[in-house]
């Protein structure tokens, strides 16, 4: 993959909205963990692609100063070249002069070549260096974005397992009021309460059968009464 497509997808994945695709997803746990596997493997490959155009870009530049030395160390050639030119030329010795020159004229020729190679790299060194600074910069917000991820996603974790707490918490306080040992209690004394009211019944109902038996008595003591009086009468 160029080193383009990976900027292109780097910047596109930086830029994501993780809590707009957490809302669109049914089980955003899965998908976060997904994104993070994503987001780890992407960002392996921008960093190869980090690595391997700085390599690049790193070898351009060097080729370029070495481009640039070469041509100031040429000029230096074809200075020297001719100085010593017109110095055999007032001598008197005008071919070892011509040959001087000839020199001085093919230190130039590279001289100009040198920096025609320099400048014609200089485009290219511009280019690479800012595709290393977007990748760079790409590469940089995708780490801060995976550790975002990863931060929602243990977050989410966290809170699954905090609702699953408190959930398996309600259905055991929810047991417990199913199996209260107190509604227990209570039902056992509301029966005792009614076995002490049907004690009282008893009691009650024997206490009114044995008054009516000694009002009973008290009648026949009445009777008898009145006969004891009526024989005193005719007796007398």
């Amino acid at each position: 993959m160029s080193k383009q497509s990976i900027l292109g997808r780097v910047t596109q994945l930086a830029k994501a909205n993780i809590n707009a695709l957490l809302d669109q997803a049914e089980d955003p746990q899965k998908m976060l963990d997904q994104l993070i596997r994503d987001y780890t493997s992407n960002i392996a490959e921008a960093e190869e692609a980090v690595a391997t155009t700085i390599g690049n870009l790193r070898l351009l530049e060097q080729d370029h100063r070495e481009d640039v030395e070469a041509a100031q160390e040429w000029g230096g050639k074809a200075l020297a070249a001719s100085k010593k030119a017109d110095e055999l030329r007032t001598g008197g010795s005008a071919a070892d002069a011509d040959k001087f020159d000839g020199l001085a004229k093919v230190a130039l020729q590279r001289q100009l070549q040198s920096e025609k190679e320099a400048k014609t790299a200089e485009p290219t060194i511009a280019a690479q260096t800012e595709v290393v600074t977007g990748l760079t910069d790409g590469l940089a917000k995708m780490k801060a974005k995976l550790g975002e991820l990863t931060a929602k996603r243990d977050e989410l974790v966290a809170r699954a397992k905090s609702a699953q707490a408190q959930n398996t918490m309600m259905d055991a306080v929810k047991n417990i009021n199913v199996l209260d040992p107190t509604s227990e209690l209570g039902r056992f004394e509301d029966k005792v309460r009614r076995e002490e009211a049907r004690a009282m019944g008893k009691q009650e109902l024997a206490a009114s059968s044995l008054d009516a038996q000694f009002e009973e008595l008290d009648g026949l003591g009445d009777d008898a009464e009145v006969e004891a009086r009526l024989a005193a009468l005719k007796n007398r």
